[in-house]
């Protein structure tokens, strides 16, 4: 049972030694320290998906090198639930890339790719263009299905944002136009957070203010930020706690008016 607490302690003095001299040595070393929490995950999702265990594993540690690079030992977070997002989103980042936008039956697939080959066979044997009904009697299924694993392909392809979408008169409507632009509505979205959490926070005790902005906003330790406000650095986990249900409690009641 000893051994566990011993690791603990080993990996955060790796930590806060890498954070004060970063090198290559100490971060390998904490890489393979942390080895177990990259397959942990790697294989949880594994088993939700079709990529090899073994090119998710790999990915993740790029996700754990990431993490051990932005840690920050003062911050009095334990290192592993720092590094779980980091590595799983390193996994999930990878599975969307390597996916398409809109997912078909893999039978459909299948079917689609031979039927490409039998219509081009088809073509050179008849001189002509096969018919569906010619394509899916080749292929031993029927024409419904065959027609429909050429429209699940055709779905999956993406649309030009020029491709009209409606005509008027003298203008044609494409689908660019349509669209809304998501960086303006982000931005808009974010200034609205922004200002309710400003709002918020002016409604707490002046040292509580501090205290949270000093920690959150400039990235200052509980330490750093007692001895600025004339606290201990137990009082000024307490007024943070205490702060961020405030604020909380002030946020719910807008929460519920903006929510549809």
């Amino acid at each position: 049972m000893a051994t566990q607490p011993c690791v603990r302690s080993r990996g955060m003095d790796l930590l806060v030694a890498y954070h004060r001299n970063p090198s290559v040595k100490l971060r390998n070393q904490l890489v393979q320290l942390n080895a177990g929490l990259v397959r942990k995950i790697a294989h949880r999702i594994s088993h939700q998906c079709a990529e090899p265990y073994e090119d998710l594993e790999q990915i993740g540690f790029l996700g754990l090198i990431r993490a051990i690079e932005r840690f920050n030992p003062t911050q009095g977070c334990a290192f592993s639930s720092f590094a779980v997002p980091y590595i799983r989103g390193e996994m999930l980042h990878f599975l969307r890339d390597r996916s398409g936008t809109v997912k078909i039956p893999r039978r459909w697939q299948q079917l689609n790719k031979a039927g490409q080959k039998v219509r081009e066979t088809l073509e050179e044997a008849y001189g002509r263009q096969p018919t569906d009904e010619e394509i899916a009697t080749e292929l031993g299924v029927s024409v419904y299905e065959w027609r429909e694993s050429k429209l699940a392909t055709k779905n999956r392809l993406p649309l030009s944002l020029d491709a009209t979408v409606s005509q008027q008169i003298d203008s044609p409507t494409t689908l660019g136009e349509t669209l809304p632009d998501t960086r303006c509505l982000s931005m808009q979205y974010l200034e609205e957070d922004r200002q309710q959490l400003q709002q918020a926070l002016s409604q707490l005790e002046d040292k509580t203010r501090q205290a949270i902005e000093f920690v959150f906003i400039k990235d200052l330790s509980r330490k750093e930020v007692a001895e600025r406000i004339g606290v201990s650095p137990m009082t000024v986990t307490r007024r943070i706690h205490r702060g961020v249900q405030q604020m909380v409690s002030f946020l719910q009641p807008q929460m519920l008016q903006t929510d549809p």
